[in-house]
Order: structure tokens, then C-alpha cells, then sequence
């Protein structure tokens, strides 16, 4: 009997090794979790997983849940186990029958995938375009009686093709993403100054008003139509399907530091296969280093330091934001698979 109770106690320990090794469950997770305004996926991925964006594996699809990948205040969500594996299920807290209707909520009250005021407030302050773009654009030449700088509500003058575009951005244009491995240049960083209305337009001259400033208008500024760009939070970690290597070019602000929750440029897009939502290993190159036995310059292994997620993706580049940072990042610093 003693030697069944312990080869019992011994399977199960096995078993439980089994699981803890194909699982990438946290130690001590909660049993239930009540979904909270203000979350993100990520944080509840992070709760139970350490490897979050392998959340989509681990989760057991209720069939009797409409999209449950859509998930909302006050859902429970549930540690289970199916088949011996631990799976998070899902439980509606506003699938309340109202005989013969169901309660539903619009999709933009599910809580998004990453923090989208991060995010959403660098999308309305950049954008990356093409030196075609910026040469058939119209240009600031002068501000109302000769002024150099204009201000919100002030009249100016542009100079280009208008067409029926009642109203643009305008736009400071910045340094060009250059790759630093190939020395391609992938994109020009456009910074958002403000918007304007056309008053009117004589032949390539038009005349504006000021509508929206953030900055001082300056001449030379470049007026480009406005474009849709607030992230959608319906899309989820994922690991990309082809095999990246990339570096950081740059992090948001100027500097060359990188931490957690920064919005980063890498240096692979669309023609790479990165779509939003994959996740990418941060690799801190290795330090140089003297070998003195040797006498001789030598690299130390590259180190996985963070992870960074991909949330706005372009022909040739990418922006991510960094979701994890173990060690202090830096640009030049490597991305690649997780």
C-alpha cells in the first residue's frame, strides 16, 4: 500500500513536471481573474504567462462565446485544466440573456491588446514617408505680413499643387531612417506640427489658417493630407511567420537609451513579412572586449535583455513599443525571433 501511495505521489509529480515544462505558466497564477478597466491583454498575459504573447496557445476556446479574443470589464477568466494541460478559459460577465436578445457591448470597450494612449500619442505626432512625398508636397513660404513664425489661428502662406483638399497637416520633416547594416535609407521621419484649412488658392499659392498648432509653424514646413492613423486594439502578440534579424535604428525622443513602454524603429517591415502584433526578442549586443592571452579584440555573445511589440508596420521599417526590458537597451541593439 505505502509503495502504491508513492508511486502515485511520484506520477503525479512527474506529471505536474511534465505540465510545468510544456506550460509557460507563472509560478502561483490565480485560479480566477476579474477583467479590470484600464487592462490590457498584455498585462493579464504577463499575470500567467512568462512568455506573453504565447497567450493565444494556451487559451481554450469556449465555442459558445462569439470572438472570444474580444475580452471586456468584469469577464473571469479561468485556470483550467483540459486533457491534463493548463488552459485559461474565458466567462462572459455580459452574456446576459434578455429573452429573446443578448446584451452586447461595441467592440471598442473590449480592453486593447497594448496601452493605446502610448501609443495612439506617437501615431498623432509622426509618420514615415518617402522623399516622392515630400518633393510633390506644398511648403510653407512666408506668414501673414512677412512674419517668419506663425501661431494658432494665424494666416499663411503655402506654395504647391493644391487640389480639393480642404484641409492638411503640417509637417517638419526630419532625419531619414537609414538602416545601419545596409545603409538603405527606409523611410523620413515627418514630425506633426499642426493642421490648416485652405482660405484660398492662386495658381501654385494658396492661403491658410491656422487651425491646430503644436509647435510654431516655420517656413519650409511641408503640408501633406491627413491620414487615418489611431491603432485599432483588435490584434494579438504573435510570433512572426518568417525568420527576423534586425536592429534598433531609434527611440522616440532623440536619445539612444531604451526602456520599457519606449516606442523604437526597427529596421524590418512589410517586404520582411512583420505584421502588428508580432513579437520580437531585444538582444544586447555583446561588449569588446581584449582577449590579453591572446592579444587580440573580441565580441562577447549577444544577451536577450527584452521584448519589444510590433504595432505599426511599413514597406521597409517598423515602429514597436518595448513591452519588457531586463537590463538597460540601447539602439544598435538586436531584435529577432523570440
Amino acid at each position: 500500500m505505502k509503495k502504491t501511495l508513492l508511486g502515485v505521489i511520484a506520477a503525479c509529480a512527474i506529471t505536474m513536471a511534465v505540465i510545468a515544462a510544456e506550460a509557460p505558466f507563472n509560478d502561483n497564477v490565480p485560479d480566477k481573474y476579474t477583467v479590470k478597466k484600464g487592462d490590457t491583454l498584455w498585462d493579464i498575459s504577463e499575470l500567467y504567462l512568462r512568455d506573453p504573447w504565447l497567450w493565444p496557445e494556451i487559451w481554450y476556446v469556449n465555442p459558445q462565446i462569439r470572438n472570444p479574443h474580444l475580452i471586456y470589464p468584469g469577464d473571469i477568466i479561468s485556470l483550467v485544466y483540459i486533457d491534463g494541460r493548463p488552459r485559461l478559459t474565458l466567462q462572459r460577465s455580459r452574456d446576459v440573456k434578455l429573452s429573446p436578445d443578448v446584451k452586447v457591448l461595441p467592440h471598442e470597450a473590449a480592453i486593447p491588446t497594448l496601452p493605446l494612449d502610448v501609443i495612439n500619442n506617437f501615431l498623432s505626432r509622426n509618420r514615415v514617408v518617402t522623399e516622392d512625398e515630400i518633393e510633390g508636397s506644398p511648403y510653407v513660404v512666408a506668414g501673414y505680413e512677412k512674419r517668419i513664425l506663425t501661431g494658432f489661428n494665424d494666416t499663411f502662406y503655402a506654395r504647391g499643387e493644391f487640389d480639393e483638399t480642404p484641409a492638411y497637416g503640417l509637417y517638419r520633416i526630419g532625419e531619414p531612417y537609414v538602416d545601419p547594416e545596409t545603409e538603405e535609407v527606409l523611410g523620413i521621419r515627418a514630425q506633426d506640427i499642426g493642421s490648416a484649412k485652405v482660405k484660398t488658392v492662386d495658381a501654385d499659392i494658396a492661403t491658410l489658417q491656422a487651425t491646430r498648432v503644436v509647435e510654431e509653424v516655420r517656413i519650409g514646413e511641408r503640408l501633406l493630407p491627413h491620414e487615418e492613423r489611431r491603432l485599432e486594439s483588435n490584434f494579438y502578440p504573435s510570433s512572426p511567420e518568417g525568420d527576423i534579424k534586425g536592429v534598433i535604428m531609434a527611440v522616440e525622443g532623440g536619445i539612444t537609451q531604451v526602456g520599457h513602454l519606449d516606442v523604437v524603429a526597427i529596421n524590418r517591415g512589410e517586404r520582411e513579412g512583420l505584421v502588428a502584433g508580432n513579437i520580437l526578442a531585444i538582444h544586447k549586443r555583446g561588449e569588446t572586449v581584449k582577449d590579453r592571452v591572446a592579444k587580440e579584440q573580441i565580441t562577447l555573445p549577444s544577451e536577450r535583455a527584452g521584448l519589444v511589440m510590433v504595432f505599426r508596420t511599413f514597406e521597409k521599417m517598423s515602429y514597436g513599443l518595448v513591452m519588457s526590458a531586463d537590463r538597460p537597451l540601447a539602439v544598435n541593439d538586436l531584435v529577432q525571433n523570440p
